[in-house]
């Protein structure tokens, strides 16, 4: 894992002077106003959730659909303009990068214009407390942030100028935290959410956690890089999101400080989850346009849900690419979750509730019987 030292110069240069970068942006949205008069902001695709539960794997799949417009590993630090940082990308650079394992080590190779989540950095700019755990992190439909709106809808005319796209992409697991917002934002807007067995998934959170923790403690530079990019899903800046429950998430920190990281863990994806599913049936405009993945059906069956990811966002895909799609599709065998019986006990003790409600709901969309708590 290392963070070439041009990056993280120029990320520097970015979180020093953020001020600067937006007003370029916007002097860039200017420049290119003619050409972003003819883009339309159509059904933009959010995949968002708790970290380790297939969503990049979905962003994958989604992004190499030809209608489809993301962000890239390149276009960071400088993401508020993406379309003259290409252009210099474009002419700097005459090699062919080869594909690489990603920093997370599981089996994922990726190169510089492979999809990624990068507009977190945006919304950091304009929400300064949308990290902090000491604060609520939601934003809803009743919250308005104009100056942000307008930034945010052209950059998204932006990547879809610059990608040739017609429908914007974005995996981003903090926006599960703005669902609300975004569907004000966006009424036809495309929700995934795609959730994981808590104790997989909760064993591959602390996997990556430990991998992290030693790099960014090797290198500091990589915390930095980790935190610049708007990523604090693991590591030595961990940092649960405030679904507005603050002693829950004191509770989460509490037990991360003194090394109970299954205890944290399952209180984290309970308490993320049980969001989820409040907020879908409370808000019946929301969960129109939200569809919930599971990976172990992902896995399972790979042809049915892509069929249902597809139609659910609005793109064609014809039966033989998805199938070659599906084929490539499979349980992770890089690692095998570690935990006691015990440690196993304390998950499902704390999320087969939650477990139960977004498994109900997910066979509500499928139009199939409830199955059983915890799969």
């Amino acid at each position: 894992m290392q963070v070439p030292r041009s990056i993280h110069m120029l990320s520097t240069l970015a979180e020093r002077h953020p001020a600067l970068l937006l007003r370029l942006g916007r002097w860039e949205a200017s420049w290119a106003a003619d050409e972003l008069a003819g883009r339309t902001v159509d059904r933009p695709i959010y995949v968002t959730g708790l970290a380790r539960s297939g969503s990049t794997i979905l962003l994958e799949l989604l992004a190499a659909h030809e209608d489809v417009a993301t962000h890239q590993y390149r276009d960071f630090p400088l993401i508020p303009i993406p379309l003259w940082w290409n252009w210099f990308l474009d002419r700097a650079s005459r090699t062919e990068s080869q594909p690489v394992e990603r920093a997370h080590k599981d089996g994922i190779a990726v190169t510089p214009e492979s999809p990624e989540a990068m507009e977190e950095v945006l919304w950091m700019a304009f929400f300064p407390t949308c990290h902090d755990p000491a604060v609520s992190n939601l934003l809803g439909e009743q919250d308005s942030a104009p100056a942000f709106e307008a930034f945010y809808r052209d950059h998204i005319r932006k990547l879809l100028l610059l990608r040739h796209g017609t429908r914007y992409l974005a995996k981003g697991n903090y926006n599960v935290s703005r669902l609300g917002f975004l569907r004000k934002l966006f009424p036809d807007a495309c929700f995934v959410v795609p959730v994981r067995d808590p104790v997989g998934h909760i064993a591959s959170l602390m996997k990556q956690h430990r991998l992290f923790r030693a790099e960014e403690t090797r290198d500091s530079q990589i915390l930095d890089h980790m935190r610049r990019s708007g990523h604090f899903e693991f590591g030595l800046d961990r940092r649960p999101i405030n679904f507005g429950d603050t002693a829950t998430v004191q509770r989460i920190q509490a037990h991360w400080r003194a090394g109970r990281e299954v205890e944290g863990g399952a209180l984290y994806w309970a308490s993320v989850y049980g969001f989820v599913a409040d907020l879908l049936e409370r808000d019946r405009a929301v969960a129109d346009r939200t569809l919930l993945i599971h990976y172990d059906d992902l896995c399972a069956a790979p042809d049915a849900t892509l069929e249902r990811l597809y139609r659910h966002c609005g793109l064609k895909v014809d039966e033989p690419t998805r199938r070659e799609q599906a084929a490539r599709i499979a349980a992770p065998t890089y690692y095998k979750p570690d935990l006691s019986d015990d440690e196993i006990g304390v998950i499902r003790a704390a999320t087969d509730a939650t477990a139960a409600r977004i498994q109900a709901l997910i066979d509500a969309q499928a139009g199939a019987p409830a199955a059983k708590a915890g799969r």
